[in-house]
């Protein structure tokens, strides 16, 4: 377990106006911050921490060809496209029914966001954040998975991140992991029929999609400091593994 002065973060680089946003917890699991903005905002949070442990949801680097190398060795996927031009932690998510996207082998076929986030990691290693390693460290960082970390968290695939329902959906998974954020049900308390009916629906008590996401990758982080035999690793550590908040995973979602 790591000291209690560190702090776990979740970064979320999902683009937009202000296409960073962060989430960070203590060791007790209470929320310290929840902010948006761009990656000089991110790097100028972290760069203030003396100890702390960073999950990225953005693939750590291009894929190296492993999937087509041991393509015969593989399950088969039965999807459309460039099946082999992903990494080989991509390929076990999707074998699994957790369909996520697939990063290519050369950067410049990358999505721009995905592109930030190669750079984002950059970035981290100058302040001196290294990948997760055996020993202790000061700054470290992790690879994690938004979809991939409700799934394992829930048991099954999540609904819609962009409904409303599936917002509800992922802010119980994560308040019934016992981290100190809003209460979901607290909605339904303050949903009465004239709200309902005027259209004026109490959505402040829910987090956005992107601070879900930010919150789940604060999550996986915090357990990989505090608990980390209750997480998983998947892929190859040389093209970028994947840390999934569950001991075990299951074969199918």
């Amino acid at each position: 377990m790591l000291f209690d002065t560190h702090i776990f973060v979740g970064v979320d680089p999902s683009g937009g106006r202000k296409p960073f946003t962060y989430a960070a917890f203590d060791a007790q699991g209470r929320l310290l911050t929840l902010a948006d903005g761009v990656m000089d905002d991110v790097l100028a949070y972290l760069g203030g921490q003396q100890e702390a442990l960073v999950a990225v949801n953005a693939p750590l680097r291009p894929n190296s060809g492993l999937v087509r190398e041991t393509r015969q060795s593989l399950p088969l996927l039965h999807q459309s496209g460039r099946a082999q031009d992903m990494r080989l932690a991509e390929h076990s998510l999707r074998e699994r029914g957790i369909n996520v996207a697939a990063t290519p082998a050369r950067r410049e076929y990358c999505s721009a966001w995905v592109q930030d986030g190669f750079d984002f990691y950059r970035r981290m290693a100058e302040l001196g954040y290294q990948p997760h390693a055996q020993g202790k460290l000061a700054r470290i960082f992790r690879e994690t998975h938004p979809q991939a970390c409700f799934a394992v968290l829930l048991g099954q695939l999540p609904l819609s991140r962009s409904s409303l329902e599936g917002r509800l959906q992922r802010q119980l998974i994560l308040y019934e992991q016992g981290l100190r954020i809003r209460d979901p049900m607290d909605f339904f308390e303050e949903l009465t029929r004239h709200k309902l009916l005027k259209g004026y629906l109490p959505l402040d008590l829910l987090y956005t999609p992107e601070q879900l996401d930010a919150l789940a990758a604060a999550h996986t982080a915090w357990l990989a400091g505090t608990k980390p035999f209750e997480t998983s690793l998947i892929g190859d550590p040389e093209e970028g593994q994947i840390t999934l908040p569950a001991s075990e995973l299951k074969s199918k979602y």
